[in-house]
């Protein structure tokens, strides 16, 4: 059997029409890259399934008002992003503002090269919630501090406070593990 190679349109339309060929052949474009999205939020693989399945129930809930205008990629990220944020606000109490101080960033960023992605994960992974909430925001989802602080309810120098203290708190494990050199402090 020949598969055709559909456009999002056409997809997106035969998804919303309740095509379930096209439903399954939609969730299988995008769920492995929504999964790394997951675990990225999630504390654990089974946390990540959750999310991924409640993130799938709104695409397909709010599929007929996507207007295809910009990349169904980057509209199914949002969604996704949304319900992981919602589980974490749902499941936690949020940051206090005990860390309502702006620290100064650390002027020398850190790439690790060598590391495979599992490896980045489960050490990102490794952090409180609260740190990897926001490092994952600014890092990886490249949301401004003022994003972060609107849609976490809290402040920007928050936001700030905790996106430094996961960064540091990344740079001990990697040294701890031997995978980049000690910094100069």
């Amino acid at each position: 059997m020949e598969t055709v190679k559909m456009t999002d349109e056409q997809l997106v339309r035969d998804c919303v029409a309740g095509n379930k060929v096209a439903q399954r052949t939609f969730y299988d474009k995008f769920a492995s890259k929504m999964m790394g999205v997951c675990l990225r939020y999630a504390g654990s693989r089974d946390e990540a399934q959750d999310v991924l399945q409640d993130g799938f129930i709104k695409i397909f809930n709010k599929l007929p008002d996507f207007e295809n205008k910009g990349s169904l990629e980057g509209w199914v990220r949002r969604i996704m992003v949304n319900t992981a944020l919602d589980q974490y606000r749902k499941n936690k109490k949020f940051l206090s503002d005990v860390d309502d101080v702006g620290f100064m960033l650390e002027k020398k960023d850190f790439i690790v090269e060598t590391m495979n992605a599992d490896d980045l994960l489960k050490t990102i992974q490794s952090i409180p919630e609260g740190y990897r909430v926001v490092f994952n925001l600014f890092a990886i989802e490249g949301y401004s501090h003022k994003e972060i602080a609107d849609r976490l309810g809290v402040t920007e120098s928050t936001s700030k406070s905790q996106f430094s203290r996961a960064r540091k708190l990344l740079r001990d494990i990697l040294e701890k593990n031997n995978i980049v050199e000690k910094s100069e402090r």
